[in-house]
């Protein structure tokens, strides 16, 4: 299972980013960072947050030391209903991911690297489970901006030979 990496995606997230982020820019809606360790495009849903609620983002990153490229994750504003469906769409695609708490994210590589391929070339993504209540949490994104900010992140984390 690919969690303890989202896990640490979501710790760092959380830490100020001056601390150790740099930005290598923003794409559209997208934001590209680099840090020693990784690389990752991130952007916020579409609709404000309630005051009430978590930050939520969609992201996907590239873990060199560890062989991952191009690892979606998703954090909605609160946890998720245990059982249920988390669903991404992209344009007319649907992708089926795993989660758990507030996060999500694909199944395996092969998942990620179709979702991937989709944003490169979608217009709008968005995501959508139950709730603990039971109430539709649903959070949409544009992707334009989406393959350049992909390639700047890819770029940054290549190999260095």
């Amino acid at each position: 299972m690919r969690r303890p990496v989202f896990l640490l995606l979501s710790l760092a997230l959380a830490v100020p980013a001056a601390a150790q982020q740099r930005s290598l820019g923003i794409f559209g809606l997208w934001g590209v960072f680099a840090e020693k360790s990784r690389c990752f495009i991130i952007s916020e849903p579409l609709r404000p947050r309630r005051a009430d609620s978590g930050r939520a983002f969609a992201s996907v990153g590239w873990f060199p030391a560890q062989g991952v490229r191009g690892q979606l994750h998703i954090r909605f504003a609160e946890a998720k209903r245990q059982g249920s469906a988390v669903l991404l769409r992209i344009d007319d695609r649907t992708f089926q991911l795993a989660g758990g708490g507030a996060d999500a994210w694909a199944p395996d590589g092969r998942a990620d690297a179709e979702i991937v391929a989709a944003m490169r070339s979608g217009l709008d993504m968005s995501v959508e489970t139950r709730n603990v209540r039971g109430g539709l949490m649903r959070d949409a994104y544009q992707l334009r901006g989406a393959a350049t900010a992909l390639d700047a992140a890819a770029i940054a984390c290549a190999p260095k030979r």
